[in-house]
């Protein structure tokens, strides 16, 4: 008698978030309307991420032409360049109230000019192997070129580094070093530091508020973006390269004077919860401790997962820009090899020992899946963790509430 295939086939999981939320297409994937009017609209009339330093009347004339043109595919250039206009608007009024000495509402004018620039941008950018959007690019540039006139009119301005890549290997690219944004506390005392380990879509100049924080208390900040986006010169299709970025990192820390190296800590964010979990084990000597704040490491590789989360919460499509951040020439080769070779489960990576590791995410996450978090309870070293019951990605908003007391209390433990 014949083996039934069904019954042979491994059962479907369940996933925390429930089979009805994980098989869903969420509505604002029906188009630009449906983006602004469902998803968006809400976040950017309380400048809420991703729309953190605008303003709703920057964006609302571009949305309204979007959506009279009906230009819903974000990758387009078309759907970029409808936001230049405003973007440059803002920068020469920033220009203008600098040259008048108004320097903080230079400083507003221009963060709105970046955060116009970041959506221009959106969903995704690298320069690895080539650039992947020349008009999406041009954003990138302008979007950096702005912040840096609004660091400039800051009390502790933002200092641009080209940190050299020294353990560069293999197709690492060693042209233009490791591109960090560090800002330290005016003093001659080393200070403790905070390697901000930034996302798929959120790169060095949109960390203002986060770097503000440290300052206040008493931290530095040095953002760094993660293979495969923006900026970045580590191989995305390397999973060791990341390694090598660290170590390059650490080391110049070290030799640069400002930062106490006992109290280095990592805060990673979305896509770069998976580097900061991945640094918790391989630097574990170096690190005081790790947040990953919505991280992937395992069961987001996982191609059920994948081929449902186009149709979760992510703005745009998240396969097709996830497998050029991994180096892969289609969604379809990423979901077919990325949890063999980037899994930190297959890889062997959280069977190690690790420095204290603190697990972030909203128990809803549609991007991330929660299960990643869980599962690092069961390897490798104790963890700690804050879930947000009912949350979506990263556990916005209430999460940073538990981040920066928990940082707060592994800096003070360090003697």
């Amino acid at each position: 008698m014949g083996r039934d295939s069904t019954s042979a086939s491994a059962p479907a999981r369940h996933w925390i978030m429930g089979s009805e939320a994980f098989n869903a297409r969420m509505k604002h994937h029906d188009g630009i309307k449906a983006l602004w009017e469902t998803k968006w609209k809400f976040p950017c009339t309380k400048s809420l991420y991703p729309f953190h330093d605008g303003k709703y009347e920057d964006f609302l004339p571009v949305f309204e032409e979007l959506i009279e043109k009906n230009i819903s595919d974000g990758t387009s250039p078309a759907y970029t360049r409808a936001f230049f206009p405003a973007a440059e608007s803002l920068t020469a009024q920033g220009d203008a109230a600098l040259a008048a000495g108004h320097d903080a509402a230079a400083s507003a004018l221009y963060l709105r000019a970046c955060a116009v620039y970041r959506i221009a941008r959106f969903p995704y950018i690298t320069a690895y192997p080539s650039v992947s959007c020349a008009v999406k690019w041009s954003a990138w540039e302008a979007q950096k070129a702005a912040y840096m006139k609004a660091a400039r009119t800051w009390a502790v301005p933002v200092d641009e580094v080209a940190v050299p890549f020294a353990h560069a290997s293999g197709r690492d690219r060693t042209d233009a070093g490791i591109p960090v944004y560090v800002r330290a506390p005016p003093t001659d005392q080393k200070s403790p530091a905070v390697i901000l380990m930034t996302g798929l879509d959120g790169y060095r100049p949109d960390n203002t508020v986060r770097c503000d924080e440290f300052l206040a208390r008493g931290w530095a900040s040095v953002v760094v973006e993660i293979p495969g986006t923006a900026d970045c010169p580590g191989d995305p299709a390397d999973p060791a390269s990341p390694d090598r970025l660290w170590t390059s990192l650490l080391r110049w820390m070290a030799a640069d004077g400002r930062f106490d190296m006992r109290r280095v800590m990592v805060w990673g964010l979305s896509s770069g919860g998976y580097y900061a979990v991945r640094a918790a084990h391989t630097h574990r000597a170096q690190l005081a401790g790790c947040v990953a704040q919505g991280a992937g490491v395992h069961y987001f590789y996982d191609r059920d997962w994948l081929d449902k989360a186009d149709g979760h919460e992510y703005p745009f499509q998240l396969t097709p820009a996830m497998a050029m951040k991994h180096g892969y020439a289609s969604a379809d080769e990423y979901k077919a090899g990325v949890q063999k070779k980037f899994s930190l489960l297959e890889t062997g990576i959280v069977h190690q020992p690790s420095t204290r590791l603190m697990l972030v995410n909203g128990t809803l996450d549609g991007l991330m899946p929660i299960e990643d978090s869980m599962l690092l309870f069961e390897h490798g070293s104790p963890k700690e963790a804050r879930f947000f019951t009912g949350a979506l990605h990263m556990g916005y908003p209430l999460a940073n509430g538990s981040v920066y007391p928990w940082m707060e209390s592994v800096m003070d433990s360090v003697k």
